[in-house]
């Protein structure tokens, strides 16, 4: 009987120091961010957007919290700007710090943006286009730039 209090009471320590530091890293995160609608775990703001045209919605959200309103789409955070003034004033005071684009690790993946694409460019630089190959495929130059005169 000891063992399962001594345990239940581990468990629930744990969870609350996990609890604690999931809300203080969220609290860090989101004090530069503009005011929004409340967020679900997976979610995040989602279900506000859901039931009926978008642009109503927005509408509505931006009565409520203002001109320039944070969203989270599911696991990207979104800056939503509704009037032309603070559209102005974004893109010209603050352009950079919107001009950004979420890191994904799909994108990475898919586009080999690591040391592996880099050498394997280096490869292809060094032993495809050196001077001696470019000029091994010059018949094959000249016969696309003749094919390509005679179909214009």
């Amino acid at each position: 009987m000891q063992i399962f209090s001594l345990v239940s009471i581990f468990l629930f320590l744990s969870f609350l120091i996990l609890l604690r530091k999931w809300k203080n890293s969220n609290s860090q995160t989101t004090k530069k961010l503009p005011p929004g609608p409340w967020k679900l775990p997976f979610i995040g703001s989602m279900h506000h957007i859901v039931g009926g045209y978008p642009h109503h919605v927005l509408r509505d959200l931006a009565k409520k919290y203002g001109p320039l309103m944070h969203l989270q789409l599911g696991e990207v955070c979104v800056v939503v700007v509704t009037s032309s003034e603070m559209a102005k004033q974004v893109l010209k005071t603050h352009d950079l710090a919107f001009a950004s684009r979420p890191k994904l690790l799909v994108t990475d993946i898919i586009t080999y943006d690591s040391d592996y694409r880099r050498q394997m460019r280096k490869i292809c630089v060094m032993e495809l286009l050196n001077a001696k190959n470019v000029w091994s495929f010059s018949s094959i130059r000249h016969d696309e730039v003749v094919h390509l005169i005679d179909s214009i």
